[in-house]
């Protein structure tokens, strides 16, 4: 019997608007707990909430990105829960009118394209979060740090910062496509300048609600909510597991009961958290501290001549200017990391597939060793031009750009300062060339020989001598040139 995944995730991207949704109030990662929490956040007598404009924009900004309706009025709502870090015993999120309805998302994935529609996007306060002493786990230094030992202690520093929670059709088939939209996903908020993304801090985590069917049928099965994954390997994990479980349970005739998981990565298991509420439960109604919120096309339009170029725009523009490959100009405009630095390196004169080809091989490999985020990067566009005009110009070879390229990440100046200081211009005087061709052929008889019984690697090795004889400072082209015209003699 074959089966059939159904994925949809809702995602809380945190808007980086660096005050609170409903109080303004300032705030900070990192943090000693309690020191941010506002009166509204704690919920004292009296308190009144203000919307955060900053908020409003981002979500608009969000909205205008993925080709989504603007509601021109949106409500919030008062959503009824009790956990320990909800002081208020309710958050305020929205409901029934968002300020972002619809919209789609394209992914891609080994199959192919995929566009994923979004059903809403919708604003509310994020809740604090509890803090489980070490000590209890026999760990040292919660006392220390946290000021208990061996409780759990609620720290509202979080509470109130503002989150614009996506939420996609059930369209996802299967943990990769799950993956790959949360990474668009991640990568599109980014973009825009309406969340830093940084997972590590929460400011970006994903709930995937996922169920099974089989094959051929079209009514969806019982879900499961999987809570608060905040790494793509854990988001891929967690759904791999969950849909293991849910095929072994009804295949062993049992039923999925719907019910919220927590994803646990030290035993690669999902495990049941509480019975997964619905919108009932809730008892969402409209807060009555809160207006209507009312968006007019102005508003909307100045934010729209505000927003970047789009990534699939950009995409396009690379491959019909740029003349780069599809898969090329998919790879650096999926990420302002690479799209920057390379748009900045043509802006100061290299050649697009020349500054391609670096961008999405040194640049690239510089990044993922060091591990390196958004602006942090040592070597700028700017900076990588000045290298590939001395590629283009024919002052060094690819092979020694490589040794300069290593040098500019470390700080030790521009390549023209290193590639002076170091003695690394190209050799290209044809007659100094001639010579050391000459010599190598001289004095390696045996190989020249073997090349002239047919094997092409004895080609190579000559070469590889006589770039030696001249500390790699050879034109290379010319070192072939001359060879092969020396050898057909």
């Amino acid at each position: 019997m074959s089966w059939e995944a159904v994925i949809g995730l809702e995602t809380h991207a945190q808007l980086s608007t660096r005050a609170k949704i409903f109080s303004g109030a300032a705030t900070a990662f990192g943090s000693a707990p309690n020191t941010q929490a506002s009166a509204v956040d704690i919920a004292l007598p009296g308190v009144l909430p203000v919307l955060n404009k900053g908020a409003v924009e981002r979500a608009i900004k969000f909205g205008l990105a993925v080709g989504a309706a603007i509601n021109k009025r949106s409500v919030f709502a008062r959503k009824n829960y009790f956990y320990p870090d909800l002081p208020k015993g309710y958050q305020i999120s929205q409901y029934e009118i968002p300020v972002v309805q619809g919209g789609a998302i394209t992914i891609a994935t080994r199959s192919g394209t995929k566009s994923v529609r979004l059903t809403r996007a919708h604003l509310e306060e994020d809740a604090g979060k509890s803090l489980h002493a070490l000590d209890a786990l026999d760990l040292p230094g919660a006392s220390d740090r946290w000021g208990f030992k061996e409780q759990t202690g609620i720290d509202l520093n979080r509470a109130g910062t503002p989150l614009l929670e996506i939420v996609s059709e059930p369209d996802l088939r299967s943990a990769e496509e799950a993956v790959a939209y949360a990474k668009t996903l991640h990568a599109l908020v980014r973009w825009i300048g309406i969340c830093d993304g940084n997972m590590q801090e929460g400011s970006f985590r994903c709930d995937a609600n996922v169920s099974v069917r089989r094959a051929g049928e079209t009514k969806l099965g019982t879900r499961c909510e999987i809570k608060n994954l905040n790494s793509f390997r854990f988001l891929q994990h967690a759904i791999e597991f969950e849909i293991r479980r849910q095929i072994e349970l009804i295949e062993d005739g049992g039923g999925v009961v719907q019910e919220t998981r927590l994803y646990d990565p030290d035993k690669g298991e999902t495990r049941s958290m509480r019975t997964k509420e619905d919108a009932q439960d809730y008892r969402y109604f409209p807060d009555p501290d809160l207006p209507p919120l009312a968006i007019d096309e102005a508003w909307i339009e100045r934010l729209r001549a505000e927003l970047p170029e789009l990534p699939e725009a950009k995409r396009q523009r690379f491959i019909s200017e740029h003349l780069l490959s599809p898969g090329d100009a998919s790879t650096i405009s999926s990420t302002l990391l690479l799209a920057v630095p390379y748009e900045d390196a043509l802006a100061a004169g290299a050649l697009p597939r020349l500054a391609a080809n670096w961008i999405l091989g040194e640049y690239s490999a510089a990044l993922r060793r060091e591990d390196l985020d958004r602006g942090a990067a040592p070597l700028s566009g700017q900076q990588l031009a000045g290298l590939l005009k001395r590629i283009q110009d024919g002052t060094i070879s690819g092979k020694i750009a490589k040794e300069v390229f290593d040098a500019m990440w470390a700080g030790e100046g521009d390549a023209d300062s290193i590639i002076d200081q170091r003695g690394l211009r190209q050799i290209s005087d044809a007659g100094a060339i001639e010579a050391v061709v000459a010599a190598v052929l001289a004095t390696n008889p045996g190989i020249v020989a073997e090349y002239r019984a047919g094997k092409q690697k004895a080609f190579n090795a000559l070469v590889g001598k006589v770039m030696a004889a001249t500390k790699g400072k050879a034109n290379p082209s010319q070192v072939n040139a001359l060879l092969q015209k020396k050898l057909s003699a």
